[in-house]
């Protein structure tokens, strides 16, 4: 069973945002564990303007290819260059050093609580 970290908001699409100014945002253990083995991620480019729900990259596994979708809106100011250089990040770590951009925000789109996550994917907050 999948972990849920506490303090975390989530997107329905499995991203999760950590409160700051810029939010930092990554992908659920959840959504690591389905994809399996990450190979490739293909992140949008610092000064990018995200609007939330929409595709903004993409993350590549041994199973299949899925779209990243922005959980909140606002312009990218950072992306974590050393899970571009090494997906598996994503798997091992994807609380910690698999994080992926950091969005300064200019409105969020509806994110869930991590109980609420937890509680619609079968998961444990831990």
């Amino acid at each position: 069973m999948s972990n849920v970290q506490q303090g975390l908001r989530y997107s329905a699409e499995h991203e999760w945002v950590r409160e700051g100014n810029p939010v930092t945002v990554g992908v659920s253990e959840v959504a690591a564990d389905a994809l399996g083995e990450v190979v490739y991620v293909d992140l949008p480019q610092v000064g990018a303007t995200l609007t939330a729900g929409e595709v903004c990259g993409e993350i590549e596994s041994t199973k299949s290819v899925s779209d990243l979708y922005a959980p909140v809106s606002g312009e990218v100011v950072e992306v974590n260059e050393a899970v571009v250089a090494e997906p598996g990040l994503v798997n091992a770590e994807p609380y910690a050093a698999g994080w992926l951009f950091k969005v300064a925000v200019s409105e969020e789109g509806p994110l869930l609580s991590a109980e609420e996550y937890a509680t619609a994917n079968d998961a444990t907050v831990a």
